[in-house]
């Protein structure tokens, strides 16, 4: 079955589910562009997340924003096509965020405190979605003017972000920020920060093509992580190979989620690193029962497990994903009362099923 096939199955799925006790606007699948298809979804989740102001709340973290999501917003508003909603969330990350001198982004602002970004140091997958944002809206909305903006913070990621990897396997690492994570015996590391198709896509856009060939080895360096188990949250690499990263999360949490997602998204669904956790999924997510969230890697026991939908969404994707025979998946429709987090996920899983792995779009 093709990917059109696929699509005309989907005439009745429901993609925003009711809120509130009230119901919500109903959306509908039936066709290969989200923008017009699934915009209900979109302005849900702008109404819910996104002020006026273009700025990107998460209201779990002392309705701060991040990098991080002022890259996904900027994502998502080119993929649903809402140049308005785009430049909005541009022009609030450059007054507020593009702060350091360097071309990319600190990493919090906090609405709370006299200093609204006290801490100068980025988040390199803030920087990197905000990249592919501005790269995919350079295409979308034909403006140069993003592409430009886009380069300058794919040459500032590699020229700060990106270092040599200290172990045996030699090639280079994506360092999870500017600041702070090389030491002299150890470099520490972020699996979920590594997003392949978004530097590919990036490198190819800008020609900063260290970013590309960085994806291929944080590839191999996954491949690895998920040899004995899901990959976990937080890793050191040293001279005598990979560890547990001390100070850090080693548990397979809502950082490392994002692991599979994305490889996912990036046409890898035969990735060790998507097996390991299709194998999680496919024993522990069953209907009514909370979907994990947080798990040890070594023993698979579940620590800890969430309602939200879009973690039941994200876990739909990747259970269809990793299946070669599998038609169709279980994801939820779409409820914009889910925080921040979760619910950018599920619209990640939704545009990942969508435009790359069709045969995961529910029917």
């Amino acid at each position: 079955m093709n990917r059109r096939d696929f699509m005309t199955l989907l005439g009745a799925m429901p993609v925003l589910a009711a809120s509130g006790g009230s119901a919500g606007a109903q959306g509908y699948l039936t066709t290969g562009d989200l923008s017009q298809t699934a915009a209900p979804v979109w302005d849900a989740w702008k109404t819910a997340y996104l002020q006026p102001d273009g700025r990107v709340v998460d209201t779990l973290q002392r309705e701060a924003s991040h990098s991080e999501g002022q890259g996904y917003g900027a994502l998502l508003a080119t993929e649903f096509e809402d140049q308005e909603a785009f430049n909005r969330i541009v022009q609030w990350s450059e007054a507020n965020l593009a702060v350091r001198g360097d071309g990319l982004l600190a990493w919090r602002y906090l609405p709370d405190e006299t200093v609204h970004v006290p801490d100068l140091n980025n988040a390199s997958d803030g920087d990197l979605f905000y990249a592919w944002g501005l790269v995919r809206a350079a295409a979308r909305f034909d403006d140069r003017r993003y592409l430009v903006r886009a380069q300058q913070v794919a040459r500032a990621l590699a020229e700060t972000c990106i270092a040599p990897a200290m172990d045996s396997a030699g090639g280079t690492v994506f360092l999870p920020a500017a600041q702070g994570f090389v030491h002299e015996d150890r470099v520490v590391f972020n699996p979920s920060y590594i997003m392949p198709l978004a530097m590919r896509e990036v490198a190819s856009a800008t020609g900063v093509v260290e970013l590309a060939q960085t994806a291929q080895h944080a590839e191999a360096l996954l491949s690895r992580l998920a040899a004995s188990g899901p990959v976990p949250d937080w890793v050191q690499m040293t001279e005598s190979g990979i560890a547990p990263a001390e100070g850090f999360s080693t548990d397979a949490g809502y950082e490392a989620m994002r692991v599979p997602l994305y490889l996912v998204w990036s046409g890898l669904n035969r990735h060790p690193a998507v097996t390991q956790m299709m194998r999680v999924y496919d024993r522990t997510v069953q209907p009514g029962v909370p979907v994990p969230t947080r798990i040890d890697p070594l023993s698979g026991t579940v620590l800890e497990a969430s309602n939200d939908p879009g973690y039941r969404a994200l876990a739909a994707l990747v259970s269809c994903a990793g299946d070669t025979g599998a038609v169709g998946s279980d994801m939820p429709p779409f409820d914009p009362s889910q925080p921040y987090y979760p619910a950018t996920l599920q619209m990640f899983a939704m545009i990942a099923a969508n435009q790359v792995s069709p045969e995961c779009v529910p029917i």
